[in-house]
């Protein structure tokens, strides 16, 4: 969905990390400020009580009948009550995940005219870096910089580090193995079959996206945004981090501050999970913060249905007396078009 914040103009910038290294920033330019509206804004929570759920995911492969059973209810609970959880024991290995964020950092240590050579305007542009959440509009100032490579059904990415591809590769094949899982048995927590969702959305030709996000530390964290309040588009998003916090979820009415373990995945319930569960499963909402004294930088894969495919509730999960289809039915090409061009009003109908 379409993130909130508000319609701001900056002069032409062509990083913020470039902004952020020069010698002249002391203050945060004005251009880069974001309003936090304190009368509306919730609070803050580090409860223990909460914490995000924890699945693990091994036992959904090679598990007893038993513990499968379990995982698949852990599921249907952290989907319905959460919308996310951290992933352990997923078969990612821990040096790949750092040789990608690794990777990253080389690119964003590019020189600004190399980096500028992948520069895209358009969500459907397979490679794109840039600093806005929908830079075609302009809309919104972010204190952040990142790079998206569309990585599945065909594989793009840029040719520059020396043995980015070949890792970005490894790694997104990695992360998709558990996102197979996941839906399978996030399928079964619904009620389906085990195969509905893969079906239903196309999975076969379904989106990968492998998108990295650069916060560099801000003069001014408490009038920046790293990126605001929003919910994502697709069916799951997998992230990591590199061991430096900014990630809140709004849960209960509370933002629960998000600190990852050690080489879990994180992973959202986005929009059109939320769709084809007919309001089941819950599409989070999240945003990124950021801080004075470190460089923050996350990793999120989201995946989604094959472009073409129209996303409506699954016929099983509406009931027209009780619980009635309450979403517009509409392509995933369509959805992140509208999107990007700010005239997706909501995913409900």
């Amino acid at each position: 969905m379409a993130s909130k914040a508000s319609t701001v103009h900056s002069p032409k910038m062509k990083s913020v990390k470039a902004l952020a290294e020069s010698a002249s920033l002391s203050s945060l330019p004005s251009f880069y400020s974001f309003t936090h509206n304190a009368h509306d804004e919730p609070k803050i929570s580090d409860d223990a009580e909460d914490s995000v759920p924890i699945i693990d995911v091994s036992l959904l492969v090679s598990g007893t009948p038993e513990e499968r059973s379990q995982v698949v209810h852990q599921l249907n609970k952290a989907c319905s009550d959460w919308g996310c959880f951290m992933v352990i024991n997923h078969g990612v290995p821990e040096s790949l995940t750092k040789a990608m964020i690794e990777s990253f950092q080389e690119f964003f240590n590019l020189p600004e005219e190399e980096k500028q050579e992948f520069h895209g305007n358009h969500v459907m542009d397979p490679i794109r870096c840039g600093t806005g959440f929908n830079p075609s509009m302009d809309k919104v100032n972010l204190w952040r910089d990142y790079l998206k490579c569309f990585t599945y059904p065909e594989f793009h990415s840029p040719n520059k580090p020396a043995g980015f591809s070949e890792i970005a590769l490894e790694f997104s094949q990695k992360n998709r193995e558990v996102v197979t899982v996941l839906l399978k048995a996030i399928s079964k927590s619904l009620g389906l079959e085990e195969s509905y969702i893969d079906k239903a959305t196309n999975i076969e030709l379904g989106l990968q996206i492998l998108a990295a996000n650069y916060y560099p530390a801000c003069p001014e964290p408490d009038r920046a945004i790293g990126i605001p309040s929003h919910t994502d588009h697709g069916l799951l998003t997998l992230l990591v981090d590199n061991g430096i916090s900014g990630l809140q979820i709004l849960h209960k009415e509370k933002w629960i501050n998000v600190n990852l373990r050690p080489n879990a995945l994180f992973v959202h319930i986005a929009d059109h999970l939320e769709i084809l569960s007919n309001g089941k499963c819950k599409s989070i909402e999240h945003r990124a913060l950021v801080n004075d004294k470190a460089t923050r930088m996350s990793i999120a894969l989201p995946h989604g249905p094959s472009l073409e495919t129209v996303i409506r509730p699954a016929p099983e999960l509406v009931d027209k007396e009780s619980h009635p289809p309450a979403y517009v039915e509409m392509t995933y090409r369509e959805f992140l078009e509208l999107q990007q061009t700010g005239r997706l009003r909501s995913k409900f109908g």
